[in-house]
């Protein structure tokens, strides 16, 4: 590909934009053709730029006015998650690598069948094993009097059962769902604790793509629910909260109803737990970034603060992706219990 005038950039260069006032410079140095006169159409050429690669362009960009890219390399590296440069601190001239999405997104391990197989779908299969495997040894062979692992196992089951099942859909209606609550229970709370556990430090549920497929499950459950229990006429009336007793705001109150349970619920069951691991696995990035950058110098002193502030969001994202998990749950039970329900 050939630039302007007919100069072919070289690979380690790019063209910058040339600032408008320079423009109006250039045009006011151009003798102007006299009356009568041919005017000179000779096209008005611009200069390509040198300008350093990318990698250099992000360790220093104060030099610079406009972001110098390659072709081939671009601002952000697809296979650095953090574009993270270990000697970038602060007062050697280098901004503060701030994260973005590009912390969400990795390179693929392996593709197969066209299918890229990246390092969240890892952790999320790895999840799946963690909770099967758990629960699998600690009741494949249960004891009366149960040992240290059926114990933490009866323990994690009957909070789920009794704590949301129970308290929600009732103990008569409630029982056969149990297991499902508690697999999604589980294994929601594992793919968010992947954030804090070394070398994975991913919350898998930060990629909206994981939290819309359990909302997806979740909200196929209960709309087949719904028309078993009510049939086709009085599944309809139960997810429009039809009542004749509402009197002349009925039909405000059966469009309203109707955009909130079919489209707006399973959006906010989704977004809820996308939106919490989301902020927190940024916020967790972010203050480690600035520990490492401000270790040079006086910046010792913030790098001290920052260094704290890794340590307190790390702990309160521990208690956030239990709440999360618990939350998630619990509103997968009252959309149960509003489809097992007379009215929702």
């Amino acid at each position: 590909m050939k630039g302007r005038a007919g100069i072919k950039p070289p690979s380690a260069s790019c063209y910058r934009p040339v600032p408008t006032a320079a423009l109006r410079a250039r045009a006011s140095e151009t003798p102007v053709p006299a009356r009568g006169s041919k005017p000179n159409r000779r096209p008005l050429s611009v200069r390509p730029v040198q300008c350093r690669p990318a990698a250099a362009c992000r360790a220093d960009t104060t030099r610079l006015p406009y972001l110098c890219a390659t072709l081939k390399e671009p601002a952000v590296s697809a296979d650095q998650t953090l574009a993270f440069d270990p000697d970038c601190h602060i007062f050697t001239g280098c901004g503060f690598p701030a994260p973005g999405l590009h912390t969400f997104m990795y390179e693929p391990i392996a593709t197969v069948g066209g299918i890229e197989f990246t390092k969240p779908m890892l952790l999320a299969i790895l999840g799946s094993i963690v909770v099967v495997g758990f629960f699998w040894a600690a009741f494949n062979k249960p004891k009366l009097i149960p040992g240290k692992l059926q114990m933490v196992g009866e323990a994690g089951y009957d909070f789920v059962r009794r704590g949301i099942v129970y308290e929600i859909i009732g103990k008569k209606d409630g029982e056969k769902y149990v297991p499902f609550m508690v697999s999604l229970f589980f294994f929601v709370w594992i793919m968010n604790l992947w954030s804090i556990v070394p070398l994975a430090q991913f919350p898998v549920t930060s990629l909206i793509a994981f939290p819309a497929g359990l909302a997806l499950i979740v909200y196929v459950m209960w709309i087949s629910l719904t028309f078993k229990k009510h049939g086709f006429v009085g599944g309809w009336k139960n997810i429009v909260g039809y009542d004749k007793s509402l009197g002349a705001i009925l039909p405000m109150v059966v469009v309203l109803e109707f955009f909130s349970n079919l489209l707006i619920r399973p959006f906010t069951h989704a977004v809820r737990l996308f939106a919490n691991m989301f902020a927190g696995h940024l916020l967790i990035v972010m203050f480690s970034l600035a520990t490492w950058y401000l270790m040079n110098g006086l910046g010792f002193v913030y790098a001290g603060a920052s260094f704290v502030m890794v340590i307190v969001m790390t702990a309160f994202e521990l208690f956030i992706q239990a709440v999360q998990a618990y939350v998630f749950v619990l509103l997968a039970c009252s959309y149960v219990q509003g489809a097992l329900s007379e009215h929702h």
